[in-house]
């Protein structure tokens, strides 16, 4: 069993500015980039994204995989030690806290590691459809951030479809209408689960169609390698009747499931199953564990604001540690 100060589990823009951040403090970071884990690639997110134009400094935008490339690349440069391993079990029930990996989880088995302080940056994940067609254009085509792609030259004056409900749709369409020619959003019921002013803001606006008892069946493109989505087959649900539509863009506004295996029953979630971490810090509810990025970030779930609140739980772990007498028990 090895011991560390500081261990960080994830590998997104959070987990690698924590690590920067700590390593620079000569804290020694541990981080725990995952093997697939909650099947995304080390990386997060960002890896299935291929041109990110709002992260500051890269004037003529940057490749999502390249960024974080890069990113883990600093990490390691500072002496962040990177372990391509997936934790899968972590018991925060007293200090120092142990976890454990895929490889060795077995019952009764010693933990891998023990830590003085985590930090949590597992991400969320968006739903997905899985609809047909969906695997070959995801990214070229259809997204589920709005505000990371909808400026993107392949989306500039072309026909756009949301499919969503909620608040999160409006505003994804409401927000596509600066670049698409026009933005039709999908409602599989017959009215919008949004706020009633959210709704009647998307009701009135001159560039957005709602298509209420409506859903998509198959995503349609050119089928060439790296060929980008063109249409769209959507069913009525009332009649099942179904046509083919023009579409240059589909926008999945279906909500998004935080990574919160490892810790959930152990720190406080919201209803949502975000961590709860106390306003304008990286706290959780359990002391020496914090957590930053999209784990505990339902709102913005942006690459630069992860990379913030990883540099405040870096900041807030390092202040822990050195403050903290050895021994001491979080409370629960």
């Amino acid at each position: 069993m090895v011991h560390s100060k500081v261990v960080i589990i994830g590998s997104g823009p959070g987990a690698h500015t924590a690590a920067i951040y700590l390593s620079r403090a000569e804290l020694q970071p541990v981080l725990y980039e995952g093997m697939l884990a909650n099947g995304t690639a080390a990386g997060g997110q960002l890896t299935t994204t291929t041109d990110v134009e709002n992260f500051p400094g890269f004037p003529d935008g940057i490749g999502g995989a390249e960024l974080m490339d890069s990113m883990r690349k600093q990490s390691e440069r500072f002496g962040t030690e990177i372990i391509t391993e997936t934790i899968s079990k972590l018991d925060l029930s007293q200090r120092p806290f142990k976890m454990w990996t895929e490889w060795n989880d077995a019952p009764g088995s010693e933990p891998v590691r023990t830590a003085d302080a985590v930090i949590i940056a597992t991400g969320a994940n968006a739903r997905r459809l899985n609809l047909p067609g969906e695997e070959k254009y995801w990214q070229n085509g259809i997204s589920a951030c709005a505000v990371c792609d909808g400026a993107v030259p392949i989306f500039r004056n072309k026909p756009l479809y949301v499919i969503g409900g909620g608040d999160s749709a409006a505003e994804e369409a409401m927000f596509l209408a600066k670049y698409g020619s026009h933005v039709t959003v999908l409602v599989r019921r017959d009215k919008l689960r949004a706020s009633k002013v959210m709704a009647e803001r998307l009701l009135a606006h001159p560039k957005c169609t709602v298509r209420f008892n409506a859903v998509a069946t198959e995503v349609i493109g050119d089928s060439k390698p790296n060929g980008l989505m063109s249409h769209l087959r959507v069913k009525d649900t009332v009649n099942g009747q179904e046509e083919i539509v023009d579409a240059n863009g589909l926008f999945y506004a279906v909500g998004h499931d935080p990574a919160n295996a490892l810790v959930k029953g152990q720190v406080d979630l919201d209803e949502d199953g975000y961590i709860i971490t106390k306003p304008g810090t990286s706290f959780t509810s359990v002391e020496g564990v914090f957590a930053c990025g999209d784990v505990q970030d339902k709102r913005y779930r942006q690459a630069i604001t992860s990379a913030g609140s990883g540099c405040v739980a870096a900041l807030e772990a390092e202040k822990y540690i050195a403050e903290k007498p050895e021994g001491t028990q979080p409370s629960l």
